[in-house]
């Protein structure tokens, strides 16, 4: 099925529609072990069509210390989606004030490693988006990301990433991911039009809402949040509300610091960002001069920049 039959039938189907309105908060975490695997973009353009679509307001929380969605976000100059400064030890009291003013999506973005800080934020997602490049490298990297998304007993989907078009890896990988899970039936590819709107802190549909790039965002989006609403029939996983209820499932002692440094949050307010309108960052990359995803050339799977404008 085409990029734009899978949104055509999504928009249309009114089973789904008449969820959107009573779908509780959920939170998609973005997690893989793999460096350069494009979890910041994802993140940022799947929040950004998530507002646009109506599913919001829609909340932002970069976790990875590297801050590459907080260096966007500082370049959009705008209010939404919304981000959310705060630490991981305090997750669990900000994702229950964020639900109590009305946030429907919670999207989390991870630093590229699998540690028990890791595990902790997975265990209260509603589902793990794994965005994977079609590379032996990055097919061999994921075995952990999934093993800890498995221990928690979470929802998750594999989402193709950074491809190049017509090239048979990519349907191989897509086979061999089959194999531990759900891949998203949309694959996104590598354009520059995704660097640039990283770039200027927009996204792909603000940029140009006609391109093959944002249609494939539009179309990976509405297929995840078919998934998201499905997690109300679907019996086995733990969704957020069941992990919180279940002291079995985790302990508040497991997430919060009993000696707490000083740069963790005293109040029980998380902080919120008030969007820069004056004096933008035209580069978008903030304090860090980092290129442009944190990717090393050599992960470009020999596509250069020429071919890839005819993308």
């Amino acid at each position: 099925m085409s990029s734009a039959s899978l949104l055509s039938n999504f928009s249309s189907s009114p089973s789904v529609t008449g969820t959107i309105e009573t779908m509780p908060t959920r939170t998609v975490v973005f997690s893989s072990q793999k460096g350069g695997s494009g979890k910041t973009t994802l993140c940022g353009q799947l929040a950004v069509q998530a507002e646009l679509s109506g599913l919001g307001p829609v909340a932002l929380i970069d976790t990875d210390p590297q801050g590459s969605l907080s260096d966007w976000w500082n370049s959009r100059g705008a209010q939404s989606p919304m981000f959310v400064q705060t630490t991981v030890e305090r997750l669990y009291e900000t994702l229950e004030e964020l639900r109590q003013i009305g946030i429907k999506l919670i999207f989390i973005d991870t630093q590229p490693t699998v540690t028990d800080t890791i595990r902790e934020i997975i265990r209260y997602a509603d589902m793990v988006v794994i965005p994977t490049r079609p590379s032996p490298h990055d097919l061999r990297a994921v075995g952990p990301t999934v093993d800890l998304v498995e221990q928690c007993n979470k929802p998750m989907v594999f989402a193709i990433n950074c491809a190049t078009r017509r090239a048979k890896l990519t349907g191989d990988v897509a086979v061999a991911l089959s194999q531990h899970g759900t891949v998203a039936p949309v694959t996104v590819h590598n354009r520059i039009d995704f660097a640039t709107s990283m770039i200027n802190g927009k996204s792909v549909m603000e940029l140009n809402p006609e391109s093959k790039s944002a249609e494939e965002i539009q179309s990976l989006w509405g297929y995840l949040a078919e998934r998201l609403h499905r997690l109300e029939r679907d019996e086995g996983y733990q969704t957020y509300q069941t992990t919180v209820e279940n002291p079995q499932i985790v302990s508040r002692e497991t997430i919060c610091d009993k000696n707490p440094t000083e740069n963790q949050m005293e109040s029980s307010q998380f902080k919120v960002r008030n969007a820069r309108e004056s004096d933008p960052q035209p580069t978008g990359f903030g304090r860090r001069q980092v290129s442009t995803f944190g990717r090393r050339k050599s992960d470009d799977f020999g596509l250069d920049s020429a071919e890839a404008d005819h993308i």
